[in-house]
């Protein structure tokens, strides 16, 4: 199969769909693959990387769209890639399309076949393609969130950690799974005080023994949501419903009510955001400010640690683009309902349910698909 990597022309955006040791992979396998000039550049990969793990270097997006079968990318297609796109080929990328109408409409459009990372299972009911970049974003998240709370970035002037006589930072975290647990490590490292709140039960009581009561765990009703948040300095916002929309969880007068130079991270935005007053950001322009309160909203924060963030997708999608490669995508979604989860749009129409759900779009079921196929 002929394989694509274009260039990720997302604001910066770093991060690339394959590196050269997946390439290698993939060559070995049997397969072409064709990549951009210049598409691993910034973190690192060059050209000559890319030639000895066996690609084949084109010098633009255009032609790479134009000569491939699969397009292996990071994050969402941009408008003019929509335009590139074709009937039988396949995207295997981030798609985030619930809160996104406009990218599903060109999706849709091109009669592409596209497969988000994002909905792709685990038989433990996990999301595997997106679990490496939660892990980063939590991570990130305590730190661009320790940055915005410094003066000269908006914030009220409080370092996370505090210092002996001087108590740290209130760091409230909405979510306990991946991005929240590990966003819940590092400011607990880092000496701030630290609340996670869930509405799982085995969630929090996981949190609760790895932290042996250091981190305070709660129950996520509105009521302790907003209780916690306003007495806040910064909060993470860390919920996801696998392929659907983010629920707004704190609500504009909550946020009103938060102390002037608090910080909100709201790792969700890729999903729409969790906060009512959340909007989509990029690393070039990442902040705003609401009643005061300093908002970071970048939709794809791993991109700021791109090669780290390059090499961990890499680890965990290579299975999968192997499978899509070696299989075609029918044998290998029929084989592997897990990979099948990933599947959003085919042909024209939306696949998967929650997305069908959140752009009031009829479903055609890829059950349906497959058993034509």
């Amino acid at each position: 199969m002929r394989i694509g990597v274009p260039k990720e022309i997302k604001v910066h955006e770093y991060r690339v769909g394959l590196v050269p040791a997946s390439v290698r992979e993939l060559v070995a396998h049997g397969h072409e693959v064709l990549v951009e000039t210049g598409a691993g550049a910034a973190i690192g990969f060059s050209d000559d990387a890319y030639r000895a793990a066996g690609a084949t270097l084109l010098a633009d997006a255009a032609e790479v769209f134009a000569q491939a079968e699969l397009i292996v990318k990071v994050k969402e297609p941009q408008p003019q890639e929509w335009a590139r796109l074709r009937p039988g080929q396949v995207l295997f990328a981030y798609l985030h399309l619930a809160p996104d109408p406009e990218q599903a409409k060109g999706l849709m459009a091109s009669g592409c076949t596209a497969i988000a990372y994002e909905t792709v299972t685990d038989a433990q009911g996990g999301l595997p393609l997106l679990a490496p970049m939660s892990e980063v974003a939590g991570r990130m998240a305590v730190q661009v969130g320790a940055r915005c709370l410094e003066k000269e970035a908006g914030g009220a002037g409080i370092l996370l950690s505090g210092v002996p006589g001087v108590p740290g930072a209130r760091v409230t975290i909405i979510g306990g799974g991946v991005v929240g647990s590990n966003a819940a490590r590092i400011a607990h490292g880092m000496r701030a005080h630290v609340t996670v709140l869930d509405k799982s039960a085995r969630v929090l009581n996981a949190l609760d023994a790895e932290f042996n009561g250091a981190v305070d765990t709660l129950f996520a009703t509105y009521d302790s949501i907003e209780a916690t948040v306003v007495e806040s300095d910064l909060v993470i916002g860390a919920v996801l419903v696998p392929g659907a929309a983010a629920p707004k969880l704190v609500r504009r007068e909550t946020v009103r009510r938060m102390r002037p130079g608090s910080v909100v991270v709201d790792v969700a935005i890729d999903q729409g955001g969790c906060f009512e007053t959340s909007r989509p950001t990029t690393h070039a322009d990442p902040t705003y400010v609401v009643d005061g309160v300093v908002h970071y909203c970048v939709t794809n924060m791993p991109g700021a640690v791109a090669r780290t963030s390059a090499v961990a997708l890499n680890n965990a999608t290579l299975p999968f683009t192997l499978q899509l490669a070696d299989k075609g995508w029918k044998r290998a979604c029929a084989e592997n309902p897990h990979l099948a989860a990933g599947v959003n749009v085919h042909a024209g129409r939306v696949t998967h349910p929650a997305v069908a759900e959140a752009l009031g779009l009829e479903l055609w079921p890829l059950s349906q698909v497959l058993a034509a196929a």
